[in-house]
């Protein structure tokens, strides 16, 4: 119940953050729409919680997004440089990106992180491994360089390895 309601709020805020209504209407429709996708995806979201939420994990992820938001602007310049540059020097390529990572948050969280940067996009994702299609070159070697799969890791639990 606890990660339903969870998920519920996080969906209104995200819901709210992206329209800014405040009309009455648009708030119950906000809502009820939280609501059903809490209801049909709480336990993707945030999982079983049979103890309270971890609030070390918690912390760990909230620092992880400005590193992820400063590799998202980096990707983003990165592109632009592919697009402008008078060869356009894509050469497109899809790969397979072991991890080590062993709960589905993390897994989930590295595989979003993958398709959230620009230039790279995950295709599948199991429990050893992703499937990873990259423009080019550089975004291949950035993501082979492990400095994402090692903050997803420090996010679950710290690092191994």
């Amino acid at each position: 119940m606890l990660s339903f309601l969870l998920t519920a709020v996080l969906m209104f805020i995200f819901w709210f953050s992206l329209s800014g209504q405040t009309k009455p209407l648009f708030l119950i429709f906000g809502a009820i729409c939280s609501l059903l996708v809490a209801y049909w995806s709480h336990d993707l979201l945030i999982g079983k919680m049979e103890k309270g939420p971890d609030l070390k994990k918690f912390i760990r992820m909230i620092t992880y997004l400005p590193w992820l938001a400063w590799q998202i602007v980096l990707a983003n310049w990165h592109l632009v440089y592919l697009v402008l540059h008078p060869k356009m020097p894509i050469d497109p390529t899809i790969m397979r990106y072991e991890h080590d990572l062993k709960t589905n948050m993390g897994i989930t969280v590295l595989a979003n992180s993958i398709t959230l940067t620009p230039g790279t996009t995950s295709i599948d994702a199991d429990r050893r491994e992703l499937i990873v299609h990259a423009i080019s070159r550089k975004t291949a070697e950035d993501l082979l360089s492990g400095s994402m799969l090692a903050k997803v890791r420090e996010i679950e639990g710290g690092a191994r390895r």
